[in-house]
Order: C-alpha cells, then structure tokens, then sequence
C-alpha cells in the first residue's frame, strides 16, 4: 500500500491544522492506521493511532485533548485534526499502516508502511 500525507504547513501558536492521508494500492480496512513525527535532532514518535474501524482511538499524552484522529474507508483516507498547536508540535508528520489489531498501536515497529511525510511549523 502506499501513502501520500498532505495538509502540513505553517501556522501560529494557537492554531489548527488538517492533515489527511491517502491510501492506495491496498484494502485499506485491512490496516489500522498511525500518526507519527519527527523533529530535527530527535527520534521519530508516536502522535495517534486508530483501529481499521475506526471504533479505537489512541493519543500520545502531548496531544491528548488537541488533536484528533479520524478515517473515511469509502475514501481511504485518515485525518489527524490538530487544534491548539505549539511551537514543540513543529516537526515532519508520517502516516503509517499496520496489520492485526493485537500490540499497543504506538510503537513503530508494528507499522510495515509508511509515508513520505508532510510538514507541519508552528511559530510562536
């Protein structure tokens, strides 16, 4: 499968950004379905995940109440909605997909496709 994220950008402290990300190539209710980020100098980390049905939601603490996760499998397609964003939220934005349901949905390593990564700068 492959995915293409869009929606990433600059904005102000306090403001809101969509992210979307594309499927293709793939049932894409076969996968349950990550956001992840990266900002200069750290290691990757997870942002939010969701189950193939959409029906679990998961949000690392640092964006818990700011952001939220959705998908629309008629259009192969999962959103990350960031509300609130702070200058530490600067970073590339990846969308991944994993297969099973079992694990945590935050580690990188349960994810066996990713995008090439959109990004998001939020300036104070």
């Amino acid at each position: 499968v492959q995915l293409q994220e869009s929606g990433g950008g600059l904005v102000q402290t306090g403001g809101s950004l969509r992210l979307s990300c594309a499927a293709s190539g793939g049932a894409f209710t076969s996968y349950g379905m990550g956001w992840f980020r990266q900002a200069p100098g750290r290691e990757r980390e997870f942002v939010s995940a969701i189950t193939w049905s959409g029906g679990s939601k998961f949000y690392a603490d640092s964006v818990l109440g700011r952001f939220t996760i959705s998908r629309d499998n008629a259009k192969d397609t999962v959103y990350l909605r960031m509300n609130s964003l702070k200058p530490e939220d600067t970073a590339v934005y990846y969308c991944a997909a994993r297969y099973g349901t079992s694990g945590t949905y935050g580690t990188l390593g349960e994810y066996r496709h990713w995008g090439q990564g959109t990004l998001v700068t939020v300036s104070s």
